[in-house]
């Protein structure tokens, strides 16, 4: 009886030092995670107050002033930006699909597959002033001039490996009977991946592409050694051309009360766009599964 005994003292020792050890670490992840509330909720806060306070009619109808002017608006930085990730998404997304579609179901085994795949690792976590310094060496300077197109060119880097990662995690979460069972039917190969497999992961893919769009929506350093900024409206691809995140950069840094109420005018609308897509994402990944 007092072996039994011991033995249920010791077990409910074990269940109370258990107990304490799993609520001090529920404790910890409470605090780490209303730690970072707090400052996500005051960035928000301050971000929608300062925010909402520059926005009027001339932010979207007026190009941006000159210091100290009375009026002044974003038009031409709002209109820039859009026009660069609009084109560096339609540039950098069937190459980052067909990328993923070749390494997913095409180059597991071989070293072409592999290579692509340790590449393209490299290129998503490369700092985006990397590659935008890249572009600078290799089309600014021999072109002796900043343009849209250089622009364009490094946002679209940035695309790439986002959506080849995504694509190819997302193909391979395809269970591989649908591929058997078509290919036992006699489906080729191409039309197998087109009407079975990309059809299967198209909501991931498309995820992906949101989430790449709401990554270079805000990427500053790479528009400053390529696009870098013009304070008149273009819509010349050859030409310096303004955008929400090097506009933000030069008119927070700056003294004049005019423009730093216009830079948290871009501010809010970059983040309002960006959470929109975020959501959007997030409500497309969470319907395919």
């Amino acid at each position: 009886m007092s072996s039994v005994a011991s033995f249920d003292a010791g077990r409910l020792a074990m269940h109370r030092r258990r107990k304490m050890v799993n609520a001090f670490a529920l404790s910890l992840s409470l605090g780490a995670m209303a730690f970072g509330l707090v400052w996500l909720i005051w960035i928000l806060w301050e971000t929608l107050v300062l925010g909402l306070g520059g926005l009027n009619l001339a932010v979207f109808t007026e190009m941006t002033p000159p210091p100290q002017a009375e009026t002044g608006g974003l038009a031409n930085a709002i209109y820039g930006s859009l026009i660069m990730v609009v084109l560096a998404t339609a540039l950098g997304t069937p190459l980052g699909i067909l990328s993923g579609v070749y390494i997913a179901e095409y180059g597991r085994n071989n070293w072409l597959g592999r290579s692509t795949h340790f590449i393209n690792d490299i290129l998503l976590s490369a700092p985006s002033i990397v590659i935008g310094l890249f572009i600078y060496a290799v089309v600014v300077a021999p072109l002796k001039g900043f343009s849209a197109f250089a622009g364009v060119l490094a946002l679209a880097l940035i695309v790439v490996p986002v959506v080849i990662n995504t694509t190819q995690n997302m193909l391979a979460l395809v269970p591989n009977a649908l591929r058997e069972a078509a290919y036992a039917l006699g489906t080729p190969k191409w039309k197998v991946i087109l009407s079975i497999t990309l059809k299967a992961s198209m909501a991931g893919v498309i995820t992906g592409v949101l989430l790449a769009v709401a990554r270079i929506a805000g990427e500053t350093a790479p528009l400053l050694f390529t696009a870098l900024s013009n304070q008149f409206f273009t819509s010349s691809l050859g030409e310096p051309m303004a955008s929400l995140p090097v506009t933000i950069f030069k008119f927070a840094m700056s003294p004049y009360e005019n423009w730093q109420k216009l830079a948290w005018a871009g501010v809010f609308l970059i983040t309002l766009g960006v959470l929109g897509l975020n959501i959007v994402a997030r409500v497309l990944f969470r319907n395919k599964h």
